[in-house]
Parts: structure tokens; sequence; C-alpha cells
């Protein structure tokens, strides 16, 4: 059934439109007594007869598509050559639903071209497909060939090669080694039956009816069962991507560390929304992990718990409050401070003008009450309308939340959405000039993307600096999948300047008061080992507290197979050195099918 992955986004491009970085050469007009599927795939990712017409292509129907805009059947040689670069599949793109079966022996005449899912602004890939096809049927009811096992003997444990610098990092014009890339190997099984058996899911069901499983059971796992991203060097080359051809109905409703047992088969396909993917004919037993949500230690009295949980967009019109409450006061154990992320204003993504957001805040406050958690107080500054980024009319934002029963929040009049908040020194320590209040605004870092909300508590006579954050999405960046090796992270730009924003902030702190506790925390869209975290840590003024935790748990988000760092809490030397304090990453959201947001809270608990 129609699946965002299958929808047809972009134009059929010729190779030497879609990457002109290739150098293709083509070749002379086809013989219709000559080309088999295996010379128009070729032994690079560019079909040597890109453009031109091909005739009476011999092969056997091994799967149809007959939904969405990319309707089409997939064709296989059941008589490969001898070269594995070469696939012997290619999808046969018929724009309607075809008019063939599964096991039938045809032939195909038509024009080959590469199509690139997403456009080619994307950077993907391309698809070799056969378009405009005239099909004949030679026989019907013949047995399809074998589908290739895929499992941790044959994919290889590099990623992929380097890109050409003379075609702009493009891997396109290389030859394929599939013995020694993992990205070449699964180029060259492209329209290819193949089968995965026994496979751990490691990203959970989405709306759209996918999941992710490994074919490489230990590659950085975690005891939970998801597998670890950890470095830019180190992509996890066993994730593979799994829909279905059938019905989205009867697709597995997944978490991370059950199982698809036994074999799941179909063609190999490509798509913008995360490269190469096993389109199903038949998928294998969903088996339940037993996957149970966290739940983090009580504060002592004495701690100050501090905590960050991007609420995905969150509205007044949502259902998830009761949810969200209940995460907040059971799982999350009513944190003292708690910094979200995506508060929505009043009315969601009606773009009329409102930016106020107390209906929204306040209904989750109430929530939380009803919860048997804390009637929490809260400080947040309105952003400019449309000015911060996020859904179109949504306006985004920052809040705190605190406990008065437990923290008190020092308020300092002149902090709203266009001035920027100072410090000063105030009886030899330092202090905000507003709170709440926003960290340079007008900074071109901060254009169309949410600002730094600062705010001064106080827990038990001792003041702490909090900075609340949201940087700019990594949307735009090229996949690990992209033609371009390595990808090209262009959303870095803009979240680097914000960083060194955020640190520049927390150094005037530490000018004025060398020992102050300074906490930034929030969605900072990025890694703990990126350049975004090596800029907010700058010189030793704040330090990445998940990195107190064992490898395995350095996670908060789950995106194609990766379990991944993008929400932090970093901190300054006086927490880090001067006291003890516990980190935790709560995972309640990001591993299950049936999240309430996208995103794991996080919690810190030290001594002021």
């Amino acid at each position: 059934m129609p699946s965002r992955s299958s929808a047809r986004l972009a134009a059929l491009t010729v190779a030497a439109v879609c990457s002109a970085a290739s150098a293709v050469v083509l070749t002379s007009p086809a013989h219709a007594d000559s080309v088999r599927v295996h010379d128009i795939q070729g032994t690079t990712r560019i079909s040597p007869f890109a453009g031109q017409k091909v005739a009476d292509v011999p092969g056997v129907v091994t799967a149809t598509r007959t939904y969405g805009s990319s309707k089409g059947f997939w064709l296989q040689d059941p008589n490969p050559d001898d070269n594995p670069a070469t696939s012997e599949g290619v999808f046969v793109f018929t724009s309607s639903t075809p008019k063939v079966a599964v096991g039938d022996a045809v032939t195909v005449s038509g024009t080959v071209s590469e199509y690139v899912p997403g456009g080619t602004s994307s950077g993907n890939q391309s698809v070799t497909e056969i378009t405009k096809p005239a099909v004949t049927t030679v026989s019907t009811g013949n047995a399809v060939p074998a589908p290739v096992v895929v499992d941790a003997d044959s994919v290889p444990d590099a990623y992929t090669p380097d890109g050409d610098t003379a075609a702009n990092g493009s891997i396109n014009g290389l030859p394929l080694e599939p013995s020694a890339y993992a990205l070449d190997y699964y180029e060259s099984l492209e329209g290819m039956s193949v089968q995965v058996a026994d496979t751990r899911v490691v990203t959970a069901t989405n709306p759209y009816s996918e999941l992710w499983v490994t074919v490489k059971p230990w590659e950085n796992r975690n005891r939970r069962g998801g597998t670890v991203y950890g470095s830019y060097d180190d992509q996890n080359t066993g994730r593979l991507q799994v829909e279905s051809l059938g019905s989205t109905a009867d697709f597995p409703k997944a978490n991370v560390g059950d199982t698809l047992e036994d074999a799941t088969t179909g063609p190999l396909d490509y798509n913008q929304y995360g490269g190469y993917t096993l389109v199903a004919s038949k998928l294998g037993t969903l088996q339940d992990g037993g996957l149970e949500r966290e739940t983090t230690r009580k504060q002592s009295g004495r701690e100050l718990a501090v905590a960050t949980y991007n609420v995905e967009n969150l509205d007044p019109s949502d259902k998830t409050f009761d949810s969200h409450a209940a995460a907040i006061v059971n799982n999350l154990q009513s944190p003292d401070i708690v910094s979200l992320e995506e508060i929505q204003d009043d009315n969601g993504a009606t773009d009329d003008g409102t930016v106020d957001a107390s209906v929204t805040v306040n209904k989750l406050i109430d929530a939380i009450v009803a919860a048997g958690g804390p009637k929490y107080d809260w400080r947040s500054i309105d952003p400019v309308n449309d000015q911060d980024g996020g859904e179109p009319g949504g306006n985004i934002r920052q809040v705190f939340l605190f406990n008065p029963e437990r923290v008190s929040f020092v308020d300092r009049a002149g902090g709203d959405s266009t001035t920027a908040v100072g410090v000063v020194k105030e009886h030899g320590k330092a202090a905000l000039t507003a709170s709440p209040g926003r960290i340079d605004p007008a900074n071109a870092a901060w254009e169309h993307s949410r600002k730094p909300l600062a705010g001064e508590f106080v827990f038990r006579g001792k003041t702490v600096f909090v900075i609340a954050n949201h940087l700019a999405s990594k949307g735009g960046d090229q996949g690990l999948t992209s033609q371009y090796q390595p990808p090209v992270r262009s959303s870095e730009i803009q979240r680097h300047a914000q960083a060194a924003a955020v640190n520049g902030f927390v150094k005037d702190i530490l000018a004025v008061q060398k020992n102050a506790d300074v906490i930034a925390l929030g969605d900072m869209n990025d890694f703990e080992f990126s350049g975004t975290a090596k800029l907010l840590e700058g010189d030793g003024e704040l330090w990445s507290a998940i990195k107190s935790l064992p490898r395995g748990e350095r996670y908060t988000y789950d995106y194609q197979g990766n379990q991944q760092v993008l929400d932090q809490i970093l901190i300054s030397p006086a927490i880090r050195r001067g006291c003890d304090f516990e980190y935790d990453s709560v995972h309640i959201n990001s591993e299950f099918k049936d999240q309430i947001s996208d995103h794991d809270p996080q919690v810190l608990r030290f001594r002021p």
C-alpha cells in the first residue's frame, strides 16, 4: 500500500543529468541479442546504457509494485554472469499497474534511466531503471531465481569508499568492490531478490510501515537490542530498511529488540528515506523482545534534578498531554527543573500571528498534577512570529518548568524576544541582566531558529544558571547512503555558529565567577562526538555529561537503524569536578513503535 518511501518525488533523470560528476561515457546503441540485465547494471552505480534504448532484455518477474507513484515490476535474469559487481535485477517502471505476474518470463524493451529518489539536490544515489517499457510475455509460472542471502558474512565491515575527488566526492563512477564495502555490496544487488533471516529490529516500526533490522547481531549492540552510532567512521554496515509490498495493515508493529524470525524476502530497492531497502514480498514472523520503558531514580533531598525533554510540537490539540505528564512524573521522577523543547503556541500550526503558549504549557502542568506530580511553575519568552523555525505557524520555543517547592526562579525584568541577556557581577558573583533572557537573539546564527533561553535558579541557597537550547536541525544534510562520500553535512554551518555563541555566553559567566554552576541543555541536534559538541565544550567551559555513560548507553534518538545522541546536558567545571553527579538517558520513546515523542529525555542529578 502507499508509503512515504514509494513516493516518486522527482522526475526520471538520465545519468548524465543526475550526476554529471560521474563522467559517464555512453556506449553505442544496444543490440537485442546481446544486452542482458547485468550489462545494463554494469560495474559502477551508473548504467553504461543510461539514456539509451534497449530491446528484448530477458528475465523473470520476481515482484510487482501496484501502489503509489512508482508502479512497476522487478526483472531478474536467471542466468547470471560471473561478475559479482554486476546486479542481475532491475526495476521496470510502468507508471501504471503492471500487467505481468510473478513467475512470468518476459522480454522488455525501453529506455534505461537513472532515477534519483528525492531529486538530484538530495545527493542521493540513483536507481537504474527501464522506463517507457514494451513488455512481451514469453511464458508464465516459472520458478523465480533464488534470493541472495544477506547476512553477517556477506556484508563487508567497511561501509563505503571515499568519493572521487575529481568528481566532487561522488562514488558513482567508481568501480564497485562488493567484497570490500557495504554500500558497494548492496549496490551490486540492486533490483535483485534478497533474503535476511532471524534479524533483530534496530529501529521500531514508524507511521509509514517501515522498520530497520541488522544482519550483524553484535555490531555495536547495546543491552536493549539497538545498534549504537558512535563515530562518523563507524556507520554500522549491517543496517537495512524493511518495508512491505503487501498491505500496511499486516506490517509488523515492532519495537527495538524484537526479531523478524525466519526469512524476509523481496527485491532490494533504494529510496530517499534511508537508501537500500528490502521491499518484502514475504515477511518474517515478529517475535516480541520484551522491551520496557525505563524509569530513572528519584533525586535525594540534597540533589538537584535537571532534565531536558523534546515534546515534539506539543500544542493544545494534541492527545499526548496525559502521556507526557505520566512520563515526567513516573519515568523521570518529577525533576526539579525541566527544559522543554518544541512547545508550540496556543493554536499550534495555525499561522495567524498567535505567539503566546500559556494554554499549551498550563495544560501540561495540569496534566502533571493529575498524574500525581508537583504543581510546576514556568518561565519562557514568546518568539517573534514565524522567526524561530519549526512547523510553520507553530512558533516552537523552549520552556522552563520548575518545582517551586524545591527550587526558586530569580526573576529579573528586561528579557524579551529581541533583547540580548548579559552577565554582570553582583556581590562578587555572576548574575544575569535578565532572567529569563535570550542569548544574542540578533545574531545571524539564530536566523529562523530557536534562540537559547537563559534562566537563573536557586537551590538550597546556591545559584544555578540553566541555558535551554534547541539548535538548528540536521535537515538538508546528505544521508549516509549518499553518492557523495563522506556525505556533506551542510546544516553544521549554522549549528556551529550557534554552539560558539552558547559557549561564548558561558565564558562570560565563568569570567565573572569561575566556579559558577552552569548547565547548557536541550536538543542540540548533533552527536556527542560532533564538531557542534566540541564547540559547545570549548576549552573546558562545558562538558557533555552523556559521555559519563558507557558507550552502549549514549543515545537519545533512533534514526535509520542508528541509535544516536541528539539531546545533551553540558555542565561547567564546578559541576563536573567539584561534586558528584549522575546522568541518565531515560529510554521511553525512541525505541518504541508507540512513542509520544521521537526523543528520549535526559536527567542530570547533582549537589550544587
